[in-house]
């Protein structure tokens, strides 16, 4: 049955040529025939090598129509700032407590925020926290005095973004009941954020790919001039 849905959904579509964003909007959008609401994802080859320090891409980038996805936020901080970060909707507060509960594997959240001096206990938590790409860190505005203003922005459709080893960025930018506006809007948005994050030690041409798809849809290349010109 799989089989047969790829295959319509790959109808009328050349997969050689390179799409405008709003063309490609527009087909992935007629394509998302899925029985729930697919996730919108951009894919981009850069030209780095994300082993050398200089070669590095990675922050955050707020969507102006946010992802359409609902975060789950924990926040390391304690009195005052633990109750601005719960006044601002973080889904779990605490400091020792929440420690103990992240050692013991519960981590039912996708980010986590952490006031600076929390960072004592919560860096003890870097070899259970950093493989799932949790830790917080100063660059990425997840470790802060400003908890509710981080908590907002996150549940607001934040988007962390980083490089993997073959010089792949990728990301969630919405979802197939988006309009097509709020659509390009978020790809271009994030694309602009990857441009904007070359890195000192990048040679030849950065941004080398980008394609769009849906979570069961096709991928369409996409015309790069399109997005940063």
């Amino acid at each position: 049955m799989a089989g047969k849905r790829i295959k319509k959904a790959y109808e009328g579509i050349n997969r050689d040529s390179f799409y405008s964003v709003d063309d490609a909007v527009k087909v992935i959008k007629a394509a998302a025939k899925a029985k729930f609401d697919e996730t919108i994802e951009v894919s981009m080859n850069l030209g780095i090598d994300p082993r050398h320090a200089d070669q590095n891409v990675r922050g955050v980038v707020s969507l102006p129509n946010g992802t359409g996805k609902t975060l789950r936020v924990a926040v390391f901080a304690k009195g005052p700032k633990a109750e601005a970060a719960k006044a601002a909707g973080a889904d779990l507060v605490g400091a020792e407590d929440l420690a103990e509960k992240v050692q013991a594997g519960e981590m039912n959240f996708d980010r986590c925020i952490a006031t600076p001096d929390m960072m004592v206990l919560v860096g003890k938590l870097g070899k259970v926290l950093g493989p799932r790409g949790l830790m917080p860190n100063p660059k990425l505005g997840t470790v802060t005095n400003d908890v509710a203003e981080a908590v907002k922005a996150a549940k607001g459709g934040q988007v962390e973004f980083r490089a993997e080893k073959a010089g792949i960025v990728h990301a969630g930018v919405g979802k197939a009941s988006f309009t097509e506006q709020a659509l390009v809007e978020n790809v271009k948005a994030f694309v602009g954020a990857i441009n904007r994050a070359k890195p000192t030690g990048a040679k030849g041409t950065y941004i080398q790919k980008v394609s769009l798809s849906s979570t069961m849809g096709p991928g369409l290349k996409l015309e790069v001039g399109t997005l940063v010109g």
